[in-house]
């Protein structure tokens, strides 16, 4: 028998811990390449204008940031991340990664 009724408070939680776990795995799986990548070249490059990246994290994704042109960018697997993360902390962590105000 269908019902129209809103997903229970559980089937929410169960999904959000699941989604979380699967953020962990990934964001593991991602350190782990980055410290083998960081073994051999410690400094990483921009690749548009070559300057110097900086490693940011927002809601457990790692963006690298240029120093000098400002250019974001994500190492393989970071974006696949996203899709994991509910809507409204897509918002906020899209605000924060280009300092947008609402």
């Amino acid at each position: 028998m269908p019902t129209d009724e809103k997903p229970s408070r559980n089937e929410e939680e169960y999904f959000a811990r699941l989604n979380a776990d699967l953020i962990r795995e990934q964001r593991a799986r991602l350190d782990a390449a980055r410290a083998t990548r960081d073994s051999v070249q410690p400094t990483m490059t921009c690749p548009r204008c070559g300057g110097r990246l900086t490693e940011r994290e927002y809601h457990h994704v790692k963006v690298d940031t240029c120093e000098s042109c400002g250019g974001t960018w994500f190492d393989k697997g970071e974006m696949e991340m996203l899709e994991h993360v509910e809507r409204g902390a897509l918002d906020r962590f899209a605000r924060s990664l280009f300092g947008l105000r609402r």
